[in-house]
């Protein structure tokens, strides 16, 4: 296939809804908590010389009693990669750079050391290929075996349901890429992560769109669950000193070898949003 518009408008509508149920969520648990906090929203437009049609996002962000700081973003942009970076990106190249991207990526940082940071990003593109990638892994300062354990049953499930081998391919492939390798040290306890979910025609593109819809909902399921069982947990100095440091490698880890991070800065992307990963406050000691 060459005209994927109508799939693209179909993964960005679903991003936008699992945005909207994710952030609604997200503020029920504020205010369970007390807290009037909610998500403010600011949109912006992408920049590329000679493309009237570059397309944008919306930056969701919320800082309150709960959640120290979380960011729910979601894009759609078209245009042409650069020729140094068109032959680092599937189906592209420097005779065809173009390209349309859609997502959503979430990073939560919270005020209990107890309760466990996340990220969450789905997503679909296009350039001579199609495909979707994403995933969710869980990032705690402070780990539970047990919120370790329902955390991936809950992607397991996800996966089950589509492929008998996702799961193990996709925890594997999580594992393997967040990993710090200068700390030797990885990133957090893992979950899944996939990429080049590729689609060839309507009925690939139905399974996979499916597959990556039941790892949001999986994820929208679980995490508030997480976020509810810790968030009243006493916590000490020596538990902050913990989250802080921890905090410090998640850092290093974004801004040095994720793949998301460097593609938004590569491709024009609202500066803002793309370093919504990083920490409210870290220590490196």
């Amino acid at each position: 296939m060459s005209d994927w518009a109508g799939h693209t408008q179909r993964a960005k509508t679903w991003f936008g809804s699992l945005r909207d149920q994710i952030c609604a969520e997200f503020e029920s648990i504020e205010r369970e908590a007390g807290s009037e906090a909610s998500f403010e929203y600011t949109p912006w437009t992408r920049e590329e010389e000679g493309n009237e049609d570059p397309g944008g996002g919306v930056q969701g962000l919320m800082k309150g009693k709960v959640f120290e700081k979380v960011g729910v973003n979601v894009s759609t942009v078209r245009g042409m990669f650069s020729p140094q970076f068109a032959d680092q990106v599937n189906g592209a190249s420097v005779e065809h750079p173009n390209f349309t991207a859609t997502g959503i990526s979430l990073v939560a940082h919270m005020h209990n050391p107890h309760v466990p940071a996340v990220h969450m990003n789905t997503r679909f593109l296009t350039t001579q290929a199609a495909w979707f990638g994403g995933g969710a892994d869980l990032n705690p300062p402070l780990p539970y075996e047990e919120d370790t354990e329902e955390f991936h049953a809950s992607m397991r499930a996800a996966c089950m349901g589509h492929n008998p081998t996702y799961y193990e391919r996709y925890k594997k492939w999580a594992d393997e890429y967040f990993y710090i390798p200068h700390r030797e040290v990885h990133r957090g306890v893992g979950g899944i992560f996939y990429d080049h979910l590729e689609c060839d025609d309507d009925p690939s593109f139905d399974r996979n769109f499916a597959f990556t819809q039941d790892v949001g909902k999986a994820f929208l399921d679980i995490y508030p669950k997480l976020v509810r069982k810790r968030m009243g947990h006493e916590f000490d100095d020596a538990d902050v000193v913990q989250q802080l440091e921890y905090r410090g490698r998640y850092a290093e880890f974004n801004l040095v070898y994720d793949r998301g991070t460097i593609f938004g800065l590569k491709t024009g992307g609202n500066i803002e949003a793309i370093l919504m990963s990083l920490p409210p406050r870290a220590t490196w000691s």
